[in-house]
């Protein structure tokens, strides 16, 4: 047997690993199981669960535009000034009415006098300039807040963009692609679009309700009052529509987010989809999608439409009363036509922002649930390192890896690794197979701290890796998956990404060890060769012989292949083979492999079957004892005779 032996769930505990370890009551508690990660084709997820902070989320967007707090005064300054100017109009317009009227009068009577024209034409170009000065600053507040909005969503966006760089593995295992796309594109647009318009018509409805309403005072107080009461009808009727329309909003924004999700899934599998014949049933779930949201989104607009019929009929009853009493009050000479001419002006100024209330109010409510879920974003859980005792860069790392007594489950009532002990030496080849589901790519997940523990410790040189950060551990280890990904950048940026300060000497030196230069010459632009978006411009194999050259740039102590040569013929995965040979000398290596053939020269292979190392030993050692790797091995060269006919 190998020196590297290794104890199943039921063999004798391992002696502990060189180097400082922490009492054995002292290993932290670790983070409590997720739920179970979902396939790649597994449930559509419907926006989370339902918003429970709606009045937080409005404090929590406040806390973003709290920095621009001065820019926001200036806004209010500008839209006052607007206010201020264009609410005189009318008060200096009836003096041209007031004098018509006095002047038809006069030469009725047979006066001498009549229409001072001059005086008209003096009023007139006193009104073109309040108006232009008017318009300066409407300008001027659209300018500002239009910067705030387009400044506060830049920020809001690159919070998300970081917290995501923060979220746990399994938060992801959890949720669909498009439905966090949507948060962060649709949510974060439709907030700051809200903001834009909500904030601007906000202040200007405040401020044209106090100066119109100190204009209206100044012409009748007994007018005046006829009009306020056209304000607590309308404010019952606002809020009574804002609360029935409210969660019509948030299933809205729930909805657009699940139908982000299905087409972001459907697009990407579309390859998978027309090979199943599966348009049919894609259309349908992506119609009762579609149809939740169409009746939400419906709802929420219906109820918010009704608001401003409802708004005329009360503007148009309280301008008929103020009809009726200001002729009343003009044959008493109670007042003058000049003045029931601006008060029916200012009337119509009055119950405009009333009028806006509706608007406002429908933008609010979609703003507020988009902050809803942004924010509902923001506060997932995140991948913290707890305590940080040492640092790679401190020391000088070996390669010795030890996992002892490690328990894992992605759901608490499901455990995956039940336990597992081994012990590995610097430049070892390691190789962990078994059936699907017997919890490999786990293992090697957990050495890489995507997941934390339930119980049990990794070790790598004897320190605890939940004692170091996860990017600082990362720094050692270098992992190629099974699924590929390569990104929209030329084959140089993409080999280049296993080491951004590599010359392009560097790395055509690790494409010719991963068998890549060959192939890679033989494209149009050679190394410059843009690689799609969806990387359907090279063959799969050449994809994974790609990550593989990226891997060997990297150039770190250990080393994890996860079904690294699956997606190869086998004449490149016997090139590879030699590459990974001269690549994997003086690093400890971790190879996940179900051709086993292609693992026959490691030093260890560990065989694993629902979460517990069964065998260990070198190949012809696990063959001689005829047991489950064997039965494995072989199971791969079987051929099944077929009677004659």
């Amino acid at each position: 047997m190998n020196e590297s032996k290794v104890n199943g769930s039921h063999g004798a505990k391992d002696k502990m690993p060189p180097g400082p370890h922490p009492p054995k009551n002292s290993m932290p508690n670790r983070m409590p199981p997720g739920r179970r990660p979902r396939g790649p084709r597994g449930p559509i997820m419907m926006g989370g669960e339902k918003p429970k902070n709606f009045r937080g989320s409005i404090k929590k967007l406040i806390g973003y535009v709290s920095p621009f707090k001065w820019h926001l005064l200036l806004v209010a300054f500008c839209s006052a000034a607007t206010t201020v100017f264009t609410a005189v109009g009318p008060k200096i317009l009836s003096l041209i009415t007031n004098e018509l009227s006095r002047g038809v009068m006069e030469m009725a009577t047979g006066g001498s006098k009549g229409i001072d024209f001059e005086y008209i034409g003096s009023i007139i170009i006193t009104l073109l300039g309040l108006y232009i000065v008017s318009m300066v600053f409407s300008y001027l507040q659209g300018f500002i807040i239009a910067e705030i909005s387009t400044k506060i969503g830049y920020n809001l966006r690159n919070t998300m963009m970081e917290k995501i760089n923060r979220l746990p593995v399994k938060y992801f295992n959890t949720m669909t692609h498009g439905e966090v796309l949507s948060r962060i594109t649709n949510d974060v647009d439709t907030m700051t679009q809200g903001m834009t318009n909500s904030i601007t018509q906000s202040i200007r409805t405040i401020a044209t309700l106090v100066f119109v309403l100190i204009m209206m005072i100044s012409i009748s107080w007994k007018l005046t009052l006829v009009a306020m009461c056209m304000i607590p009808v309308s404010a019952i009727f606002t809020m009574l529509t804002v609360k029935l329309s409210q969660k019509h909003y948030r299933n809205q924004q729930k909805y657009l987010g699940a139908v982000n999700g299905h087409v972001e899934e459907m697009y990407g599998g579309h390859t998978v989809i027309k090979a199943f014949s599966g348009e049919e049933r894609a259309l349908r779930e992506f119609d009762e999608l579609n149809d939740k949201l169409y009746n939400s989104a419906w709802r929420a607009q219906f109820l918010t439409g009704l608001m401003m019929p409802i708004m005329n009929i009360i503007e148009h009853i309280g301008y008929v009363v103020i009809c009726i009493l200001g002729a009343y009050m003009t044959a008493a000479k109670a007042l003058m036509v000049g003045d029931i001419q601006a008060f029916l002006q200012y009337i119509r100024s009055f119950t405009q922002p009333i009028r806006q209330i509706a608007n406002i109010s429908s933008q609010m409510q979609s703003m507020a649930a988009a902050a809803e879920r942004v924010f509902e974003f923001l506060d997932e859980e995140e991948e913290t390192d707890g305590e940080v005792r040492y640092e790679m860069s401190k020391m000088e790392i070996k390669g010795d890896v030890s996992f002892d007594h490690v328990k894992f489950s992605y759901n608490k009532d499901e455990p995956v690794i039940k336990d597992f002990s081994a012990s590995v030496k610097a430049g070892q080849k390691i190789a962990i197979v078994g059936p699907t589901g017997a919890g490999k790519t786990t293992m090697v997940k957990l050495l890489m701290r995507f997941h934390d523990l339930d119980d049990g410790a990794i070790y790598i040189d004897g320190y605890n890796i939940a004692e170091f950060a996860r990017k600082d551990l990362r720094s050692v280890l270098s992992m190629v998956l099974q699924d590929t990904w390569l990104f929209n950048g030329t084959i140089m940026e993409n080999i280049r990404y296993g080491n951004l300060n590599a010359s392009d000497e560097e790395v055509v030196k690790a494409a010719k060890a991963a068998q890549v230069d060959h192939f890679v010459r033989t494209l149009p632009g050679s190394y410059q060769m843009v690689i799609n978006e969806e990387s359907s411009n090279i063959s799969q194999g050449q994809k994974q012989l790609l990550t593989i050259a990226r891997a060997i740039l990297a150039d770190k102590k250990i080393l994890i292949l996860d079904e690294a040569t699956s997606s190869v013929d086998t004449r490149t995965e016997i090139l590879i083979q030699r590459a990974m040979d001269n690549l994997m000398k003086g690093r400890t290596s971790f190879i996940i492999a179900h051709r086993l053939s292609t693992i026959r020269n490691a030093d260890l292979i560990l065989c694993m079957r629902d979460g517990d190392i069964v065998e260990q030993g070198t190949h012809d050692e696990l063959m001689a004892e005829n047991g489950f790797y064997a039965q494995l091995y072989n199971s791969q060269f079987e051929r099944v005779s077929q009677p004659a006919d």
